[in-house]
């Protein structure tokens, strides 16, 4: 993905990023940030059937061109919804503050404040395998935290699927970002039980990023 854009681009990061967004706005409060509920239920709704066509996708049983094209265009319809959501109730909203925004998974406006510091080491990752061609990566700034390094707004990870271990992270050609953990990422059935290669560092708030970790 693009990593000036704050939509994850895999399908499950982007869901649970939504998800975090959504529930983030409830907790936030609607009525304070004048968002009327039909507007938020609606997106709420299009979030779960998303949901529901991306796990008949997902599921061998049921996975065919036809269910993957509908969860392809039931994920374009959703974005889509999403971006007009916070182009219209969440960005230039006097309620909403930068730390409403790092929480609702949102870049942070420039300031004239301090600027975000840089990271100096690398993210803690954990990767989990559990379930078929689908890996989920819990990070955070030290072991075991799901918290970011203050002025993080982000984790990138690039990796490469298969071979010998890369000699260097420009070896590493596929690339993803995720605000807030878990990052997942899908592989397809042709790269099942085959090694992937990644490393990772933060990204801050302005886009300024830190070291890479080591590949593993």
């Amino acid at each position: 993905m693009n990593n000036r854009d704050f939509i994850p681009n895999n399908d499950r990061s982007f869901l649970t990023w939504l998800r975090n967004l959504l529930d983030a706005v409830l907790n936030r409060g609607l009525a304070i940030l004048g968002i009327p509920e039909n507007d938020y239920y609606q997106l709420t709704y299009e979030t779960g059937d998303f949901e529901q066509k991306l796990n008949t996708a997902e599921t061998p049983d049921t996975r065919t061109k036809a269910t993957v094209q509908t969860k392809n265009d039931a994920r374009k319809s959703t974005e889509k919804s999403v971006r007009l959501f916070i182009k219209r109730f969440l960005n230039n909203n006097p309620q909403v503050s930068n730390a409403d925004r790092d929480s609702f998974g949102l870049p942070i406006y420039k300031t004239g404040r301090t600027p975000a510091p840089v990271a100096t080491a690398y993210p803690w990752v954990q990767v989990i395998i559990n379930l078929i061609r689908h890996l989920r990566f819990d990070f955070g700034g030290s072991e075991g935290s799901k918290a970011k390094p203050e002025g993080q707004h982000g984790m990138e990870l690039v990796g490469r699927i298969g071979g010998d271990k890369p000699a260097s992270v420009h070896e590493l050609t596929l690339s993803y970002f995720d605000t807030h953990t878990p990052l997942t990422i899908d592989f397809e059935e042709e790269d099942r039980g085959k090694t992937f290669w990644y490393a990772v560092r933060w990204e801050n708030t302005t886009g300024l990023k830190g070291p890479w970790s080591e590949i593993r």
